[in-house]
């Protein structure tokens, strides 16, 4: 087993899991202050699967005898319109889970079949999000700024706020 390979495609995938982390509670943040508590949640829970992911990642590159790098692969985008940020965790998503295929390849490669499955198993959480962002994605743009204002209505009447009286 190449467990130097292995520690470094590990390593790889905590930076882009931290970013991912990063991003998705500066998204969740500016959500929940526009009042949009369901893609809010939904962004705070992908946040915290992401940092289950990194997680597993840690755990893995501990067991291997590595050093975890603990530094973010990407800056946080400063988005602010919910169709660019779900647009964003959309291409986020594909491109981890072409990355996790890859790295599974390598892995198998390097004849590490503990790490290759603990990147198989993460893909099937990353299609998960995919297709949560791209469902999302569908509702904004079939029902356009009134699924948002439902949002925002929604919350305040569990606030008790009636803008009807």
């Amino acid at each position: 087993m190449d467990r130097k390979k292995s520690i470094e495609l590990l390593n790889k995938a905590v930076a882009e899991e931290l970013s991912a982390i990063h991003q998705y509670m500066y998204f969740h943040f500016i959500l929940d202050d526009l009042g949009y508590d369901l893609l809010a949640g939904i962004f705070k829970k992908t946040a915290i699967d992401e940092m289950l992911h990194t997680e597993k990642f840690a755990e893995r590159i501990l067991f291997l005898g590595g050093e975890i790098e603990m530094k973010p692969a990407h800056e946080v985008e400063h988005i602010r319109e919910p169709h660019k940020m779900l647009e964003w965790a959309m291409n986020s998503e594909e491109e981890a889970m072409e990355m996790y295929n890859d790295f599974a390849v390598e892995c198998t490669q390097a004849r590490d079949a503990g790490t290759k499955q603990i990147f198989e198993s993460i893909i099937a959480d990353e299609e998960r999000h995919f297709e949560g962002f791209e469902q999302e994605f569908e509702n904004l743009k079939k029902f356009g700024d009134r699924y948002l204002a439902q949002q925002a209505m929604e919350r305040s009447k569990r606030m008790g706020i009636n803008p009807a009286e």
